[in-house]
């Protein structure tokens, strides 16, 4: 198989709220838009994806016409610590999990989204000595030497 793309589709009843949510906070900017679904992706080197879609539209079928519910959507960033700053400090967002390093090799926090999707956002750290054998060969932290 020749994968051309590759995106989640969240499904929402907060179409708008979280359109303006991942092109205000996120950077991303708006492909198509219909009043059932927006296209959206960031502009740059690499091509990042995200859609939503009315989960009601009678292109999703009936039994899984239901709202989005525990989807996590990770971003990994260089300075975590700036982001922190930029959408929880001064852009007045709720942590659902407050900045902290992880012995798992992440130091990050989590806000949500309009339709309740977690937004963890991340900047790899070394990792403690108990999760160092668990990167599999060619991870940043092997290769930095800090495992």
């Amino acid at each position: 198989m020749q994968l051309n793309s590759f995106y989640p589709v969240i499904g929402t009843s907060q179409l708008a709220r979280s359109r303006d949510f991942y092109t205000t906070w996120l950077g991303f900017e708006i492909v198509f838009e219909a009043d059932w679904y927006i296209s959206l992706r960031r502009p740059g080197d690499v091509s990042y994806e995200l859609a939503l879609l009315d989960y009601t539209h009678p292109t999703v079928p009936e039994a899984y016409r239901k709202p989005v519910q525990g989807l996590l959507l990770n971003f990994e960033v260089a300075d975590v610590d700036a982001e922190w700053e930029r959408l929880v400090v001064r852009g007045g967002m709720k942590a659902e999990l407050e900045i902290r390093s992880e012995t798992f090799g992440q130091r990050h926090f989590i806000v949500a989204d309009p339709s309740g999707v977690l937004i963890d956002m991340i900047t790899e750290i070394p990792p403690g000595a108990e999760y160092a054998d668990q990167f599999g060969p060619g991870h940043l932290a092997e290769q930095s030497g800090d495992a």
